[in-house]
C-alpha cells in the first residue's frame, strides 16, 4: 500500500509573513489612489494630506501592533502617522517607517516617480533618524564587498565601480536630485566621463534604481532626506544592493535631536544593515509612471494600480496589478 504524507507545516511566521507582505500592497494602494486625485493639480499639501489620511485608514485593518519610527514629523507637527505613534490592530510587534507620498511636489505638477511606500521590520530593526538631511552613497547587487565608499571622491568611486562591473566609466550612470548643492559632484562625475541621470525628487526611487538593471542607474549619489534614506536601505535590504549614509546637520538642535533618537555619534557612518536589519518588508504603489512602477490609472468606477513589495527574509521581489472596483471598495480605499 503506498504510504500517505502530510504537507510539512510551514515554519513559524511564515505564512504571517506572507499574508502581511500582502496587506502592506494594501495599504500603499489607498494611499496611492488618494493621491491620485490631487495628480497635476498643482496642490502638493492636498496630495499629500489625502495620501496620509488614507493610509493611517488602511493601517487599521492591519493585525500588527506598530510603532512609527519614520514618519511624517512630530506629534505636534503632523496629526496623523507621526514619529512613536501606535497603529495597527494588534499582533506582531514591529516598527513602520512610511513615506505615504514620495514625490508631493512630482505629483503636484504630473511629473514621474511618485510612490506611496511602507517598510516593516521587526522591533529596532530601522534607524531612528531625525528628519533632516542624509549624504547617500548606493550601487547594485552582485559587486564585491566595500567598492564604493562615501568617503572618496566620485572619482575614484566611478573607478572602482567600473572596474568591478568590467566597463568603461563612460558606460556607468549616476543619479542624482537636481539641486544646487549636488553642483560639485554632477561636475565630478562628468569630468571622470560618467553620464548623468538628474531627478526632481523621490530619492527612494532613485535608490532603489541601482538594484534594476532595466533602469539603467548604476550609482546614486547626493544628499536628501534622512528618513527617505532609511526607506530605501530597507529596499535595498530585500532586493540587494550596497548603500552608506552619513547623517548632515545644520545647527546644534538637529545634533541634539538626533542624540535624543540614539544617533549619538554625529560623524558616523551607517552602513545598510545600520539603517535596515532583521526582517524587513518593503512596498511601494506607483502614484504617478515612473522607472520602476506605473501611476495610478483611473476610469469610471475604478482604476488599476502597479505596487511592489519584497521581503529580505526571502529576498523575492513581487510586482502587483491592482484593479479596483470602486463600487465594491470601501470609500477609506477609494478616497
Amino acid at each position: 500500500m503506498a504510504e500517505t504524507h502530510a504537507a510539512a507545516a510551514p515554519p513559524p511566521g511564515m505564512v504571517v509573513d506572507r499574508n502581511l507582505a500582502l496587506e502592506l500592497v494594501r495599504v500603499t494602494e489607498a494611499a496611492a489612489l488618494a493621491a491620485s486625485r490631487w495628480m497635476g493639480r498643482g496642490d502638493k499639501n492636498a496630495a499629500d494630506g489625502a495620501a496620509v489620511d488614507a493610509m493611517r485608514r488602511a493601517f487599521d485593518t492591519v493585525a500588527i501592533r506598530g510603532t512609527v519610527v519614520i514618519g511624517e514629523g512630530e506629534m505636534d507637527e503632523a496629526p496623523m502617522l507621526y514619529i512613536g505613534e501606535r497603529i495597527g490592530l494588534g499582533g506582531p510587534e514591529v516598527d513602520i517607517a512610511v513615506d505615504p507620498l514620495e514625490g508631493t511636489s512630482i505629483t503636484a505638477k504630473g511629473g514621474p516617480n511618485a510612490m506611496a511606500v511602507v517598510a516593516l521590520a521587526e522591533k529596532g530593526g530601522f534607524l531612528h533618524a531625525p528628519d533632516i538631511y542624509m549624504e547617500k552613497l548606493a550601487v547594485g547587487p552582485g559587486l564585491p564587498p566595500g567598492v564604493v565608499d562615501i568617503d572618496e571622491a566620485p572619482e575614484k568611486n566611478l573607478r572602482e565601480l567600473a572596474k568591478a562591473k568590467k566597463v568603461e566609466i563612460a558606460d556607468l550612470v549616476v543619479c542624482l536630485l537636481d539641486r544646487d548643492r549636488h553642483k560639485e559632484k554632477i561636475r565630478a562625475c562628468r569630468a571622470a566621463g560618467a553620464r548623468i541621470m538628474l531627478i526632481p525628487d523621490g530619492d527612494v526611487s532613485g535608490v532603489v534604481a541601482v538594484s534594476q538593471p532595466e533602469t539603467g542607474v548604476d550609482m546614486y549619489l547626493g544628499s536628501g532626506g534622512a528618513p527617505e534614506g532609511v526607506l530605501a536601505a530597507a529596499a535595498l535590504r530585500c532586493i540587494g544592493g550596497q548603500m552608506q549614509g552619513r547623517l548632515l546637520f545644520e545647527n546644534d538642535e538637529q545634533v541634539a535631536r538626533a542624540r535624543e533618537m540614539g544617533c549619538t555619534d554625529p560623524n558616523r557612518k551607517y552602513g545598510l544593515e545600520d539603517m535596515a536589519h532583521g526582517d524587513v518588508m518593503f512596498a511601494a504603489t506607483g502614484v504617478t509612471t515612473g522607472a520602476m512602477l506605473r501611476g495610478v490609472r483611473r476610469f469610471a468606477g475604478g482604476a488599476i494600480t502597479h505596487s511592489i513589495v519584497m521581503r529580505s527574509k526571502s529576498g523575492t521581489v513581487r510586482y502587483v496589478e491592482g484593479h479596483h472596483n470602486f463600487a465594491t471598495k470601501p470609500r477609506a480605499f477609494v478616497a
